[in-house]
């Protein structure tokens, strides 16, 4: 008898666990195979931290092969799923197709960015869902700072724009301005000049999503940096030298980092499925309604929240890290019969990074900032991170004891990484068609995610 074929779409944290957890489920009694454009799985919450320097890229790549070692890692991107012919079409990394057949499928495609129709937007702004993001955002504030020293708009250049003050927006203002602070330090060229970071949100204050002290701690670090926050503000248009700001305010600025959330991957909606907000409606056992076979976490689902009744557990990396082991127990529990578990949680707390050893944190619902912050903050990225943890240790120590190296190294450029790809983990090459993403309208709560 042949084993049953498990196929999981995405190799983020929901599929990566997913995947781990199926493993050791299955002790090699079903063929589990990942789709997933990369071979790593990328941590993203230690993003900031490699488009500052801190971190080399590789140690927030986790590799599939290397850890998931009973699992088939296909590389490719799925363009199209034949849910009544139970099989994936995807495209390869170089150029071909294929196709994945499948007895259970869990969908963990996970999540792109955000876009709102503001003018010129897609254009001048980049992204910051992957690492060639990152690394474009470390070259280019290194290069801009390299060219203030040397031409004549050095305010535009030396100026850094934010949208969105959530997790990832606030980690990046405040660990940028600790970065060109580095390079200041680093060129004695650089010490004249006057840098200038700005984070903006339209929310009545930072980390909307969080407890109010929390975002008073970040605030407040922000503010001892120099960091110009901006609430109940954002970019009304634009351009290749500057923004113009809801205020009226016209900002010269050759750096526009786009944060304002994330929106579901592209591909929920060829499905045909019900879909909340673009996110494909689940089950509370996370299974499709109609579609027994069908699996969905993380982003990519809209999760009952069993504790807010009507309501969708949000985009966080912590609920499609605890989705991932539920459809992992549920999918082993659909071939023996059992019965299927729906997903809870509770939250243990939060961390934002805001670099320099300052962090905000409330683990177990216990605020904290300053040292003891930052040490529970890295403490958890330790212990989350599914490998590379001495790596990423000894690079924290080499950062506390020696200066940063400020080097371009010029391999991702701003044309490979357009704000509307529908595939922010992958750069864009020549000739390569282009995947976009569509732009949708603003909704009227704030974007969580």
């Amino acid at each position: 008898m042949s084993r049953p074929r498990i196929l999981i779409v995405g190799a983020g944290f929901a599929g990566y666990r997913a995947a781990r957890h199926l493993t050791r489920a299955a002790r090699g009694r079903a063929e589990i195979t990942v789709l997933n454009p990369t071979d790593h799985f990328l941590y993203l919450p230690l993003l900031p931290q490699v488009a500052t320097g801190v971190l080399e890229p590789r140690r927030v790549a986790v590799s599939l092969p290397g850890t998931l070692r009973d699992v088939r890692v296909v590389l490719g991107e799925a363009d199209r799923v034949d849910l009544d012919g139970r099989a994936v079409h995807y495209k390869g990394p170089e150029g071909g197709t294929g196709s994945l057949p499948y007895d259970r499928l869990v969908l963990a495609v996970g999540s792109v960015n955000k876009l709102l129709p503001v003018p010129g937007v897609t254009e001048y702004a980049h992204g910051f869902r992957g690492l060639p993001e990152a690394l474009y955002l470390r070259d280019h504030i290194t290069r801009q700072m390299e060219l203030a020293a040397t031409e004549d708009d050095a305010a535009a250049r030396c100026t850094f724009v934010v949208v969105g003050a959530g997790y990832t927006g606030t980690e990046v203002a405040a660990q940028g301005r600790l970065f060109t602070d580095a390079l200041q330090r680093a060129r004695p060229r650089h010490e004249a000049l006057t840098t200038r970071w700005l984070l903006l949100d339209t929310a009545p204050r930072i980390l909307p999503e969080l407890d109010e002290r929390l975002a008073r701690t970040a605030t407040r670090v922000l503010g001892e940096r120099g960091v110009e926050v901006r609430t109940g503000t954002s970019v009304k248009e634009a351009r290749k030298d500057g923004v113009l700001l809801t205020d009226g305010e016209s900002v010269p600025t050759r750096t526009l980092v786009w944060c304002v959330g994330v929106r579901p991957d592209p591909l929920a909606e060829s499905l045909g499925l019900p879909l909340e907000r673009g996110r494909i409606l689940v089950e509370p056992t996370l299974q499709v309604p109609g579609r027994p076979e069908v699996f969905a976490c993380g982003d990519v689902a809209a999760v009952p929240d069993t504790d807010r009744p009507g309501e969708f557990t949000a985009m966080t990396a912590q609920h499609a890290w605890r989705q991932g082991r539920t459809v992992a127990q549920n999918v082993a529990a659909s071939f023996t019969g059992r019965e299927q578990r729906p997903y809870h949680h509770k939250d243990l707390g939060f961390v934002v990074d805001l670099g320099g050893g300052q962090a905000a944190a409330d683990p177990l619902g216990l605020p904290l900032s300053g040292l003891p912050a930052g040490l529970v903050t890295r403490g958890y990225h330790l212990a989350a991170l599914p490998g590379n943890r001495v790596r990423v240790a000894a690079d924290w120590l080499l950062d506390a004891v020696l200066p940063r190296q400020s080097v371009q190294l010029g391999l991702v450029r701003g044309w490979s990484v357009p704000l509307d790809t529908s595939s922010p983990e992958l750069a864009r090459v020549p000739g390569e068609p282009e995947r976009t993403s569509p732009i949708v309208a603003p909704t009227p709560k704030h974007a969580k995610e």
